[in-house]
Formats: C-alpha cells, structure tokens, sequence
C-alpha cells in the first residue's frame, strides 16, 4: 500500500483544495475543461466530473437530476478504501456506476435505475472512487474493467 499513499494524498489533498463541488459547478481549476469541470481521462475516453468529496455532496450524488449531458458524471473520491454500495433514491436518470481503486482502475461496472432502493454492492473492499455516468456510457467509450484513468492528470 505504500505505493497508493503517495497518489492518495495527492488526489486528497486537490480535493481539500478543488473549489468545486456539486452545487458550485462554475469553479475553474488548472486541468479542468471549459465548463470548469475536471476532467476524468481514461486515455481513449474523457468524462467531466463533479467531484463528490465531503458527506453531504456524496449523500446527494445525482439526486433530483432530470437530465445530463453525455460525457458528464460524479466522481465519489472517499477518505479510505472500502466496499462501497449505491442505490437510486431519488434519482430520476438511468446511470452506470464504476467502482475504482485508489491507482485509478476500474474494477466493476454496474447499471442503476431510476428509483431503485435496492443496494448496488460492490464485490470488493479496496475501493476508493465511484463514477456515476449516464447509463451505458462505459460500453459505449469502451471503458471497460482494468482500464485507468490518470490520476495526474485529475489533480
């Protein structure tokens, strides 16, 4: 773990410093796109993402949403890794979640459906990022388990 250490006190600490947060998308930082939104590369696929990084924006996630524009999601950076789990209370849009390690890699690829309660559980414990995007995004990007993101190029 202690090569993680090092990429997750980076992302933690552009976080704590990212002045963008679900609520305020107008922020601008240093690698983000026009919209002011940073960026998730994938390398063959970008997605701009609204960061979900303290309690609250994470319990709201996408809630309430009526739409959303295609290369756009949530990223859910957590504190520590862990086996995460999502549902749909609330959320008016089909979307795909992908659970992450702390290096970035996509581990598993889910669909969720608008008002589902039931619990998307992930299988594994060492997760530390959850990507909402439109519901068929990775399949169509090809993004599929195993690809990474760059985590430089995010902070």
């Amino acid at each position: 773990m202690t090569q993680v250490r090092p990429q997750l006190l980076s992302l933690l600490l552009l976080c704590a410093l990212a002045p963008i947060t679900a609520c305020n998308q107008d922020s601008e930082t240093a690698d983000s796109s026009e919209s002011g939104l940073p960026i998730v590369d994938f390398g063959h696929a970008q997605v701009e993402v609204e960061l979900a990084i303290d309690r609250t924006t994470q319990a709201q996630g996408l809630m309430h949403r009526k739409s959303m524009a295609e290369d756009h999601g949530m990223l859910f950076v957590f504190d520590q890794p862990k086996q995460m789990s999502f549902w749909m209370r609330n959320t008016h849009l089909p979307l795909d979640i992908g659970y992450l390690t702390a290096d970035g890699v996509l581990r598993e690829v889910y669909p969720l459906y608008p008002h589902d309660e039931t619990s998307r559980k992930s299988i594994r414990s060492d997760l530390l990022f959850a990507l909402e995007v439109n519901q068929g995004w990775f399949a169509r990007h090809n993004v599929k388990p195993g690809d990474s993101f760059d985590l430089e190029a995010l902070r």
